[in-house]
């Protein structure tokens, strides 16, 4: 089992208020509202730094415009079909846990939340997949940032 973590982001938001509105996927269509914003694309982009390149952002820009999103989960077109992140598991306020579902592989990831004062939250974003050691070297760097990537997109938003 591979074992992808994004580094620990803050959030300038409660965690409860974080939690409340990353437990109901429904609330995060607003993301696809924002990706045409220009001061929220920039933002991710100084965010982000050198991690992600224009080409990236591009096609992670067109993948969210093209997302379905539902209570309990979210749903993306892939050449191989439709991939859903379902919501398996809340443990209010500091813990969603997905399933991944229609993928090649079986993944399981979680968002975690701890307080960090009274107005803002630590979140990390973590992703267990099993993988076999040669699609582990071809693809593990991309998860990697996949995960990075997440984490920055969650971390940007409004809550």
């Amino acid at each position: 089992m591979a074992e992808y973590k994004s580094e620990v982001k803050k959030i300038a938001y409660p965690q409860e208020r974080v939690y409340a509105k990353l437990s109901d996927l429904n609330s995060l269509a607003v993301i696809q509202q924002a990706v045409d914003n220009p001061e929220i694309q920039q933002r991710i982009s100084e965010q982000a730094g050198d991690k992600v390149s224009p080409e990236q952002m591009e096609t992670i820009k067109e993948k969210i415009k093209e997302m379905q999103f539902e209570r309990d989960s979210v749903t993306v077109g892939s050449p191989l079909g439709d991939i859903t992140l379902r919501i398996i598991e809340r443990e209010e306020p500091k813990t969603i846990k997905f399933a991944l579902e229609g993928a090649p592989i079986q993944a399981n990831m979680w968002v975690q939340l701890l307080p960090a004062g009274d107005y803002e939250c630590a979140m990390r974003v973590t992703l267990k997949a099993e993988l076999n050691f040669f699609v582990k070297q071809m693809v593990g760097s991309k998860l990697q940032q996949g995960v990075d990537g997440l984490a920055q997109m969650l971390a940007s938003i409004p809550y």
